[in-house]
């Protein structure tokens, strides 16, 4: 695996390419938008979307979708709700058998499908895979130690893509829970919208360590649910992922939640993707059917929906009923 495709030159799709870069490998990193990659091509830096970082010179950027597919393995970084349009395009130029990983953290709305079920449906000769923990691109892209998870249902596979594109301050361990990997990847979006709303209604920092916690403990149920294992939701892609996502502004969806705490108007999305704001309802759809009690996620989804102000919401879960805590 020497030569890896990155599909999608945003801030995340850019960071992993210059971490691959750094680990030895070949990067070809795709983008749709002829002008940002002329300009990756020209100045060494994506300024768009990652300003101040000189990307390795293993790194060539293409809006040729075929030359990023004719590597040994791809990592589809693109939003959770465009994986199958991205996957859809890239299906004629892939080669049997080639690893395609997900970069992306959510669940599909409408089909309510994980993201390597996605590649899965439309990938059929793809080897499914997917990478996720806490990370953020800007502290990746600069080399700074970060550890995440890399799973497949393949325990070889698996540990061969978090061999090749593991360097010293990038770290990939492997697994192969992956639906215990895509959970928590999906749901600590969810959460990190309600610990953004606790600080900007500033609730103070009691109660935030307790939305966390408390939050942590619908993942965990939800997880059981499908068989998720105890270690991957207290590992980097479950526990560590929800800590930095509710607790930094770097986060998307921290800092959405916490302008949706202070405005209580959900129109101050941005352009920037909030995976958390479409994988709330399908969450919500998700726990239903196995009668899973999530009042935390379903007060964060009856809130984006506006079926529900964001105090009655805080008072209902503060009035719920005292239990004995699981």
């Amino acid at each position: 695996m020497n030569r890896i495709g990155v599909i999608g030159a945003g801030a995340w799709g850019t960071a992993l390419a210059n971490a691959a870069a750094k680990a030895g490998r070949h990067v070809v990193l795709y983008g749709r938008d002829a002008e940002l990659i002329a300009a990756i091509g020209a100045s060494r830096k994506n300024e768009k979307y990652l300003p101040g970082v000189t990307l390795d010179e293993n790194v060539v950027a293409t809006t040729d979708l075929a030359r990023a597919a004719d590597t040994d393995a791809v990592l589809l970084v693109t939003p959770t709700q465009t994986l199958r349009q991205t996957a859809i395009a890239l299906a004629p130029y892939l080669r049997s058998g080639t690893p395609a990983v997900a970069c992306s953290k959510g669940i599909e709305i409408g089909t309510r499908k994980f993201v390597t079920e996605v590649i899965d449906e439309v990938l059929p000769a793809a080897r499914p895979a997917i990478l996720s923990g806490p990370g953020f691109a800007q502290d990746v892209a600069r080399g700074l130690p970060t550890a995440v998870t890399l799973a497949a249902h393949d325990e070889a596979l698996a540990l061969e893509l978090a061999a090749h594109l593991s360097s010293q301050a990038f770290r990939l361990y492997h697994s192969t829970d992956v639906r215990g990997v895509e959970i928590g990847g999906a749901a600590k979006n969810v959460l990190a919208i309600a610990a953004g709303i606790v600080v900007g209604r500033k609730l103070g920092a009691s109660a935030q360590a307790a939305l966390t916690t408390r939050g942590f403990a619908e993942l965990m149920r939800f997880s059981r649910a499908y068989g998720a294992k105890a270690a991957t939701l207290t590992g980097l892609s479950g526990l560590g992922d929800l800590i930095l996502t509710c607790s930094s502004a770097q986060s998307r969806n921290y800092a959405f939640g916490v302008s949706l705490g202070g405005t209580s108007s959900v129109d101050v999305r941005g352009s920037g993707t909030v995976e958390g704001v479409y994988t709330a309802p399908v969450l919500v759809e998700a726990a239903r059917e196995k009668q899973l009690e999530m009042p935390i996620v379903e007060a964060v989804a009856a809130v984006l929906a506006g079926e529900m102000e964001i105090d009655t919401a805080i008072s209902g879960l503060l009035s719920r009923p005292l239990r004995e805590e699981d």
